[in-house]
């Protein structure tokens, strides 16, 4: 099925970005020549242009007001004008520099329809100052078109976006400027002339992306598009009659809408390992916070816990109007029964709670758990791992590292041995003397010679290392860089303690 609605925003940049006093324009540099790359409606009816080089416009507009044109800025702003859109879609895409499509198949019900939602869509982006042009129909190219070259606020019956289109130039199909230029000099000044022509002919004159634009239009091609948000099917919302500000309540609605979105869960036997929760403001903020969960789950109750915290730094502002929740890395989950009373809930690790409470209070990646890798050199044998993550590799109990690994191996000095290959029977670690009790090794680790040149592999990248266990039970991993050689004093290294 099309998507019913293409909203495009068709907004000058200086209104969009910030009030100037008219008439006023952007300039950027093309090619060593200022140009103008947007003016104001004040500008336009003096016949100022984008495109137009800026010597040509002081000379015609001498009070003209400019300003650099910074696309970085616009494409940042219109970002946030995307996601701000969410509350109409949770398919939104922006179309550079100045537009965006929403897909509200499905959607405009909870408006009471597409004239009102159409019509809180235009009230919300007045409020906030941004001149636009909307228009919806059954596929993006017609929407598009409509926005920028048909009446404001037209909604093309479903179906009936072929009649609206006809009278429209034939540049409104998005064609490159070349291509459009040469059909208009041919004396094709509407899209009805061209839709009448023969497909072959057509084709062959002006390209396939003629076809191609002319198809997507009237709905007989698809169109991809690169939603922001792209729709997911596990998302809840909810929607108050009045606002709400207090903390109490922000906390109350975060478990009603956690307890609608984890019904849909529980009935298709799935969990989520992270939850976004949405609060929109009256004035069109967005206040976002989310959490994620060591196992997949879906308990309402631990999720509406694992929230709290965070929203105590949120600014309802005037209020909160709706608030939506999304899962995300949905996956399968068994249902087991723990006990007489927990029935449906899902497998879980004892330690998840603890774990997804650390998580996301200190924040992602800060809560971890080593695992080995492909190699034997021990700086890369390790990395971080989710801490639940089950089915993973354990390490060689043959060759045990420890507990903790030292990011660069520490200097020791005073080191006894009895002969040149014995494991040490003192050392001088951080001013501290230990006397080794108990030794094991050596075992020797190279470096990864195949990932050098030959020339460069060395026997001073050669280790060998020994487990010790001192007078107190202190145990330490030891190494000594390089081989023996009698004339040289052995560089001794710790690389890390046991415990």
């Amino acid at each position: 099925m099309l998507h019913r609605l293409r909203g495009s925003c068709r907004e000058a940049t200086e209104g969009a970005f910030g009030a100037a006093p008219p008439p006023f324009a952007l300039v950027e540099t093309t090619r060593g020549t200022r140009r103008l790359a947007a003016v104001s409606l004040e500008a336009a009816q003096l016949r100022l242009y984008p495109g137009q080089k800026a010597t040509d416009a002081f000379a015609r507009v001498p009070d003209l007001a400019t300003a650099e044109h910074e696309p970085e800025a616009d494409a940042a702003a219109l970002a946030e004008l995307a996601g701000w859109c969410v509350r109409f879609s949770p398919a939104v895409a922006i179309d550079p520099p100045d537009g965006l499509f929403l897909d509200v198949e499905g959607v405009a019900h909870l408006w009471g329809g597409e004239a009102q939602m159409l019509a809180d869509f235009r009230a919300r982006l007045a409020a906030n100052g941004l001149p636009f042009r909307l228009a919806l129909a059954d596929t993006p190219g017609a929407a598009w078109a409509l926005a920028h070259f048909g009446t404001d606020g037209t909604i093309a019956p479903p179906g009936g976006q072929a009649e609206l289109l006809g009278p429209l130039p034939p540049t409104a199909l998005r064609l490159d400027p070349e291509t459009a230029a040469q059909i208009e000099r041919l004396g094709f000044r509407r899209i009805a002339q061209l839709a009448a022509l023969p497909r072959a002919p057509l084709g062959r004159r002006f390209g396939a992306q003629t076809l191609t634009r002319l198809d997507q239009a009237l709905g007989r091609a698809a169109e991809a598009l690169t939603f922001r948000r792209p729709p997911t099917p596990w998302f809840a919302r909810l929607a108050f009659a009045e606002p709400i500000s207090v903390p109490e309540d922000m906390a109350r609605v975060a478990c009603d809408v956690a307890a609608r979105l984890c019904a849909q869960l529980e009935a298709k036997d799935q969990g989520a390992r992270r939850f976004e929760l949405a609060y929109h403001r009256l004035d069109g903020k967005v206040l976002g916070v989310a959490v994620g969960l060591s196992l997949a789950g879906r308990d309402p109750v631990r999720l509406g816990r694992l929230f709290a915290p965070k929203l105590d730094v949120l600014d309802p502002g005037f209020g909160i109007e709706v608030v939506t929740l999304c899962a995300h890395e949905v996956e399968a989950i068994n249902a087991r029964q723990a006990s007489l009373d927990t029935i449906d809930q899902p497998a879980d690790d004892g330690l998840a709670p603890l774990v997804d409470r650390l998580t996301n209070r200190l924040g992602e990646g800060r809560v971890w758990r080593a695992e080995p890798a492909e190699s034997h050199v021990p700086e890369l044998a390790v990395v971080r791992g989710r801490p639940l993550a089950a089915g993973q590799p354990g390490w060689s109990p043959e060759t045990p590292r420890p507990v903790r690994l030292f990011r660069r191996p520490e200097p020791v000095d005073g080191v006894i041995a009895l002969t040149p290959d014995d494991p040490p029977s003192q050392f001088r670690w951080r001013g501290q003397v230990h006397r080794v009790r108990r030794a094991e090794g050596p075992e020797r680790i190279g470096e990864e010679w195949w990932k050098a040149d030959i020339d460069a592999v060395s026997v001073a990248h050669v280790r060998d290392y020994y487990r010790v266990e001192d007078q107190d039970g202190a145990r330490f991993w030891l190494f000594r860089a390089g081989l023996y050689e009698p004339q040289q004093p052995a560089n001794w290294w710790l690389h890390g303690v046991f415990g």
